[in-house]
């Protein structure tokens, strides 16, 4: 596989990591909005191992301490 078109593969990768993990807080926020009420135990555990999995991907392509840093801070 040529070099320009690996690292735009990766590229594509990481990007696509960082906007599942944004994509999973944004149905957080927007479930406890609707509900008016805490996101449930369940779905915040299921999400945060779908973060940790985005996360593991997205460093497989490249790593990168803000996102890591700004997803511990998503709940």
């Amino acid at each position: 596989m040529e070099p320009e078109l690996k690292d735009m593969l990766k590229d594509l990768l990481w990007l696509n990591a960082v906007i599942a993990t944004e994509l999973i807080q944004i149905t957080e926020n927007t479930s406890q909005i609707l509900r008016k009420d805490d996101v449930p135990e369940t779905c915040r555990v299921e999400h945060a191992e779908l973060r940790r999995r985005a996360l593991e991907i997205a460093e497989k392509c490249q790593t990168c301490q803000a996102l890591k840093d700004h997803l511990e801070k998503h709940q």
